[in-house]
């Protein structure tokens, strides 16, 4: 008896389109894609969106910043996130945006639904006002001491020190980090959404199988404490959707965010007429929804974003599954310590399937924090991917490709074996429903053992020195290649480019679920090509460095942005014009290492330097050079080179970014420019005089 294939909405959470995504993102990303792949495997009908989250006072400012509008620095952003999900391979269905007529035309109707049932209220209330920017603060716009263990530099929410949460009217001695001002309170109408008249149905919600355990524990201290009344507007001047009968109120961020995957899909339902908006959407919908989250916005989801649909007669979640954060060697990632990964800077240096099996071999459908350490990651693609899996289809392939002209034996030599791994499907396919990718990690490579020591065992490398045992080795690796096939569909879901590459290798159609156990009998297979290789620990190595670099050169741009304008300085003095020798000894001359090189996009003769000038083995002890140096070296030729530098050089604001120093070169120009290099023995921040 056959069954209809499930009908399974799936979305991410969205990222927000003021920065680039970094590795504590793509945690979410790669588990959601791989339960949507394994879906699909699997023949359910299932369908993966979300789109930029991209409204929001800290979009705005960014955009202000930067002198261009909000409207374009959300589509450079959206490009930006876009490529880097494509190359990590993570398959939407649909990629959108919130800044959408869909969402705004949703937003309103919730709202005026909302509004119409009695649902709003309408209340003056008191908050920070910067005088300067002349804006509302938010919470994350002010900083001030802790009221209850005088904790300085926190938040006007919480406290990272004691835990306490607080108004940010409660700050002592608050500043607003955007002008550096003390704010003043002002009042202003807001608009709020009664959320305590949903008290009852969230509490059987949350009980009811949509929530890990743990997370409905923690939501019970949102009930301890008395559901409050939740604030879903902010006054102008706000980039969003301005909320229906005003003129200065916008709907809050938080309010319009998760209504982007219902925009997202309606969108999606325009452009395919297999999809029904109302069929996955509706309150007696019999289709079902996932959202994959953080921890840290779980109330959002679990406790605003379902009484808003079920007020507005739309479906709640099936389930909403929370994971954690990532931690670099055990600790939190830092731009200080060189281990704020960007996925670009990743996808620079490693091929990005390595990440997605680590991620998967240690993710559970906990709400755990994942740490990632970059040597047991280094060792453990090395010894699972490289050394047992892709080792099974190398070590067979030679002998079919070489010996038999590609073509395998006409029946396998031992089914019990094959079957062994056919079996297994069963379980593994659980694990991943159920989101424990890691018990499923270690089934597979388990399996993958049991592959390599039957290989091991027959040895078809001394086989075939001896005449007449040419058609036991065909079986044997033809067994083998068998083996490797079934532990391929399994480990589609993780590695789908790697997977695409063995079904070219064995000259089969894409593998599914439901296919494991077609077997590959008088089959031609076509020439093996490798399709993995090992991470050198110089990989990593450049990993951090290129982080570290990245990071200096963005601390320079802030500190820069963040500084007062500078003054209009004199015209220099004409050539031949002489200085004072304390002048001259006020200049700063260094050892410095070149740390990192590469060209500037738009720029004829410019280099990017990163340089280490001793100063320290972080951040700090590096600057960021622009040197018209690009037609006589390349960058290839710099990295790990001595030179000498102005250090304290004021920093230069160009085109292309922030200048820090200069590096001292000799020549006449363009390609005949040599750059002064100190005696060997020199160390980076020696100086010369």
């Amino acid at each position: 008896m056959t069954t209809s294939p499930r009908k399974i909405l799936v979305t991410s959470a969205l990222p927000y389109a003021n920065g680039p995504i970094h590795l504590g993102h793509m945690l979410e990303y790669i588990q959601t894609d791989i339960w949507v792949r394994f879906q699909k495997q699997r023949g359910e009908t299932c369908t993966y969106i979300c789109a930029d989250d991209a409204h929001g006072t800290a979009i705005m400012l960014k955009a202000e910043e930067q002198g261009i509008s909000p409207e374009q620095l959300i589509s450079q952003v959206q490009a930006e996130h876009i490529q880097d999900f494509e190359d990590f391979s993570i398959d939407f269905d649909n990629y959108y945006s919130t800044n959408s007529r869909e969402n705004k035309e949703l937003s309103q109707l919730i709202y005026n639904t909302c509004k119409d049932r009695g649902y709003i209220a309408e209340r003056s209330i008191t908050q920070a006002f910067d005088t300067e920017k002349k804006l509302f603060l938010s919470d994350r716009f002010i900083k001030g001491s802790c009221p209850r263990c005088k904790t300085a530099d926190q938040y006007g929410d919480n406290c990272e020190a004691c835990g306490a949460t607080y108004s940010a009217t409660e700050l002592l001695d608050p500043v607003s980090t955007l002008s550096g001002t003390t704010p003043v309170e002002k009042e202003s109408v807001h608009y709020f959404f009664k959320l305590p008249e949903f008290e009852a149905m969230l509490k059987q919600w949350i009980r009811s199988g949509t929530l890990q355990e743990s997370v409905a524990n923690k939501l019970n201290e949102w009930f301890d404490a008395g559901l409050q009344e939740w604030d879903i507007s902010r006054d102008a001047p706000y980039f969003g959707f301005e909320i229906p009968g005003t003129t200065d109120k916008y709907f809050y961020v938080w309010l319009d965010a998760p209504i982007g995957y219902m925009a997202s899909f309606k969108n999606l339902c325009d452009q395919r007429p297999d999809l029904d908006f109302n069929e996955y959407w509706d309150k007696s919908s019999k289709t079902e929804l996932y959202h994959f989250i953080g921890k840290d916005i779980i109330n959002f989801h679990a406790l605003f974003w379902p009484a808003l649909l079920y007020c507005t007669d739309f479906r709640t979640p099936t389930a909403i599954r929370a994971h954690g954060f990532v931690t670099i060697n055990g600790k939190k990632m830092s731009k200080s310590r060189g281990t704020f990964i960007k996925a670009r800077t990743y996808l620079n240096h490693l091929h990005p399937e390595y990440l997605r099996y680590y991620f998967a071999a240690k993710l559970t459908s906990s709400t755990e924090d994942l740490n990632l350490s970059l040597e047991d990651f280094r060792q453990r693609v090395n010894s699972d991917l490289v050394g047992k899996v892709i080792n099974i289809a190398s070590r067979c392939a030679g002998f079919i490709n070489k010996t038999f002209s590609n073509q395998l034996s006409p029946e396998v030599s031992e089914p019990a074996l094959i079957e062994e791994f056919i079996s297994a499907g069963d379980s593994i396919a659980e694990h991943f429903e159920t989101l424990e990718y890691g018990k499923a990690v270690r089934e597979i490579m388990a399996l993958a053992d049991r592959a390599n020591q039957y290989i091991d065992e027959h040895k078809p490398w001394q086989k075939i020195k001896d005449a007449g045992n040419e058609l036991e080795v065909q079986a044997i690796c033809s067994m083998g290649l068998n083996l490797f096939r079934i532990l391929m569909v399994y480990l589609k879901p993780i590695l789908p480019g790697t997977a695409t590459q063995a079904e070219s290798f064995l000259n089969v159609e894409p593998l599914d679920w439901h296919n494991r156990g077609q077997l590959l009998v008088e089959h031609r297979i076509n020439k093996f090509k490798p399709m993995m290789s090992r991470i050198d620990k110089d990989k990593i190595d450049t990993l951090l460095t290129a982080t570290t670099a990245e990071t200096a050169r963005e601390m320079a741009g802030n500190k820069l942005l963040k500084a007062s304008p500078r003054k209009k300085k004199p015209a220099p003095d004409p050539i031949g014009a002489t200085i004072k020798y304390d002048d001259f000894a006020k200049v700063d001359l260094r050892v410095a290492r070149i740390v990192e090189a590469s060209k500037v996009d738009g720029a004829d003769k410019l280099l990017r330097l990163t340089v280490d000038i001793g100063l320290g083995t972080g951040v700090a002890g590096y600057k960021n050079i622009f040197a018209g140096i690009k037609l006589a070296y390349k960058p290839e030729q710099l990295e790990g080179k001595l030179t000498v530098v102005v250090a304290n050089l004021e920093p230069r604001k160009m085109r292309f970014g922030i200048s820090e120093g200069m590096v001292l070169a000799a020549g006449p120009g363009d390609k005949d420019i040599w750059l002064l290099e100190p005696d060997q023995g020199a160390k980076p921040g020696m100086r010369i005089k």
